[in-house]
């Protein structure tokens, strides 16, 4: 099979999805690897690299979207390129429905694109690897970015998150408890901030209350909860995910006006849409704005700003998923992998996820009756 890895023309993205590595271990089994030039240089890995792992360069984007049976990339094509995409190419790449624009994904389906989010591919034990990976990094990277938005030369309150002897830490409210939120938990605690994590499901809620031992605050989310908490956050992070679906509006705007002035806003699920109502998507270039005398901040792609830790992660979670397709054929995989069936979304001009199907206002039609 040839796979195509082509250049990110996201702004400001650095990752790749397979590394040198991966790549080895597809040519070694006889797979034709297309990396597009310079495709690996902002997370650290040269042409070379990909030569002597196998791979043949493109020095054309339009050449690995035209020869590419099998597209690898961390977002899905714009309407222009999907222009330039083969008739039932197979694609593999984050769906991000708060950016990815509707023409672009109706372009799609009139190709009859095979395509799979790595958001959605989920294993029989519940475990989503790729979007798993991604969430830890993000999550361990909050204290970081947080720490420098509430210095004062940021604008921001002049305060450490740590805190120091006769001093309170910042205080840090975390509305949501899946992995990101987890991570983030785990690494603003580990600073010495003061945590509360919100969550309306009490299942997580008690193993967070469990592994921690009490040292980081859980609350339910309701109307009364969000009031009381937004009001004392120092820095309140956004870490809500709905699979196959934009995220609601959790934090209203009239709780971000009674929010303390030059508090911090980082709202993680802002690739889905944000959970938080004043939220818009920002730049690693230019990542903030103030609203309500908020500082926001809104990067939908913050593990790139560790390219190479995070293309490592991808490679590791999404390579096995690649040689497995390219092996099989994308029907027996299908057929044969439940946690594939799980990513797809579009099926040769059929859409098959009913979540998406909805918001796109397409027919649904189950992936099942479409396999051979």
């Amino acid at each position: 099979m040839i796979i195509g890895i082509p250049k990110e023309t996201a702004a400001q993205e650095r990752r790749i999805v397979l590394t040198p590595a991966g790549v080895l271990a597809l040519h070694n089994r006889g797979h034709q690897v297309i990396v597009e030039d310079g495709a690996g240089s902002a997370s650290g890995f040269s042409n070379r690299e990909f030569r002597q792992a196998g791979a043949d360069i493109a020095f054309s984007h339009e050449e690995i979207l035209r020869r590419a049976e099998l597209l690898v990339g961390v977002h899905p094509p714009a309407e222009a390129e999907s222009a330039c995409l083969q008739a039932h190419t197979i694609m593999l790449s984050f769906l991000n429905l708060g950016l990815t624009h509707r023409r672009a994904l109706h372009a799609m389906r009139e190709k009859g694109i095979v395509a799979l989010s790595y958001e959605m591919l989920q294993a029989e034990n519940g475990r989503k690897p790729v979007l798993m990976a991604m969430s830890q990094i993000a999550g361990g990277l909050l204290p970081q970015i947080a720490g420098r938005l509430l210095q004062s030369h940021q604008g921001g309150r002049g305060i450490s998150l740590s805190g120091i002897a006769g001093i309170p830490p910042a205080t840090v409210v975390i509305i949501g408890a899946g992995v990101v939120g987890f991570s983030a938990a785990r690494a603003f605690s580990g600073l010495g901030a003061s945590v509360i994590i919100m969550d309306r499901d009490m299942e997580r809620l008690e193993k967070i209350d469990a592994y921690f031992d009490k040292r980081v605050i859980t609350a339910t989310v309701s109307p009364y909860n969000l009031d009381r908490f937004t009001r004392i956050a120092d820095v309140l992070v956004g870490a809500v995910y709905v699979p196959a679906m934009k995220t609601p509006h959790i934090v209203s705007e009239e709780q971000v006006k009674a929010m303390r002035p030059a508090s911090v806003i980082i709202d993680v699920s802002i690739d889905q849409g944000g959970c938080i109502a004043t939220s818009r998507p920002t730049t690693l270039a230019d990542p903030t704005f103030v609203k309500h005398g908020v500082i926001h901040y809104g990067v939908p792609n913050i593990p790139s700003s560790v390219a190479r830790t995070a293309s490592h992660a991808l490679n590791n979670a999404v390579a096995p998923i690649v040689l497995e397709i390219a092996e099989k054929g994308i029907e027996a995989a299908l057929v044969q992998e439940s946690r594939l069936r799980n990513g797809v979304y579009m099926y040769r001009g059929s859409c098959v996820n009913p979540a998406i199907a909805e918001q796109l206002e397409l027919e649904f039609i189950p992936l099942d009756t479409l396999l051979k």
